[in-house]
């Protein structure tokens, strides 16, 4: 089952995608090994990518709630130098946000070259969220003409400038959508209520969303078809398992950073020759009995 949206297709989420796909041959017990040499991967490219400060890349996760994006990124990320990652997790617009135009507060947390930033929900909640919930266009303070019909092939077409023009500046983007069913997701809801330690992550107004659970698959299903684009296209990840969503997740990062092969800065002869005048130095100055050898 492939993951990658090809750029171009129609899709539509509850027919082309299984949120419960996994290959046959794959247990839980192997994915312990996958996960944990995707991690070494991601660690060793990492250091590159910071190392060659020339790119940066940016993840985006989109789910519903409890998808498991927390867990992707405590997971997947947990090998990497935290000095090089930036998570930005993006909640109601405040007043000031809502004085910009809709793609500024994103624009803002951008991760810097060298650096992956991460997108915890991303500016695709301006048409999810906002679509499902017409009511926070109004709250965005446009100008009337501009809510009206054509309104999201418009968001679209800005959304994948936006991130053209990201993509020619040297910044990747890895789009991942957590793709979990409404049985698992009731599961994980139930979960968080009968677990006292996971209480703090439920809220009723998660199970109010549930409400409009087709009108998100809708939404999801336009987003994948408009915004899957050759420089940024779409990778939807089954997410009713989470130890395999999180093996599909470190695989899409590793193969980007792999695509980018970012190398450690060569040193001149000169600077070589400097170092190891200093490195002789520094073995002049060790004890006497004790090796100079690191």
């Amino acid at each position: 089952m492939p993951l990658r949206v090809k750029p171009g297709s129609k899709v539509n989420i509850g027919k082309d995608f299984d949120p419960r796909y996994k290959p046959h041959s794959l247990k839980k017990k192997d994915g312990v090994e996958l996960l944990q040499n995707g991690i070494a991967l991601l660690a060793d490219y990492q250091r590159r990518l910071a190392a060659q400060d020339t790119y940066g890349v940016l993840v985006c996760l989109q789910a519903l709630d409890a998808g498991g994006k927390d867990g992707v990124i405590r997971h997947v990320m947990s090998g990497v130098n935290p000095q090089g990652v930036q998570v930005s997790s993006f909640k109601v617009p405040s007043a000031e946000e809502l004085n910009h135009d809709y793609l500024w507060r994103y624009a803002r947390r951008l991760p810097t070259r060298g650096e992956i930033g991460i997108f915890n929900r991303s500016h695709y909640e301006e048409v999810l969220v906002v679509r499902v919930h017409p009511e926070n266009l109004d709250r965005q303070k446009l100008p009337e003409k501009e809510k009206g019909e054509g309104v999201w092939d418009r968001r679209y077409r800005e959304i994948n400038n936006w991130e053209r023009y990201l993509s020619d500046n040297g910044f990747r983007l890895v789009k991942l959508f957590l793709n979990i069913s409404k049985e698992e997701q009731r599961t994980r809801f139930l979960r968080r209520i009968e677990v006292p330690e996971r209480n703090w992550k439920f809220s009723s107004a998660d199970v109010r969303e549930r409400e409009h659970w087709d009108d998100y698959q809708h939404a999801f299903s336009e987003m994948l078809s408009a915004t899957s684009t050759r420089w940024a296209p779409w990778y939807v990840i089954p997410a009713d398992r989470k130890w395999f969503a999180r093996i599909c997740a470190g695989a899409v990062l590793a193969h980007t950073l792999i695509d980018i092969d970012p190398q450690y800065p060569e040193v001149s002869e000169n600077i070589r020759r400097e170092l190891g005048k200093v490195a002789a130095e520094l073995e002049r100055e060790a004890p006497e009995g004790a090796s100079g050898d690191l």
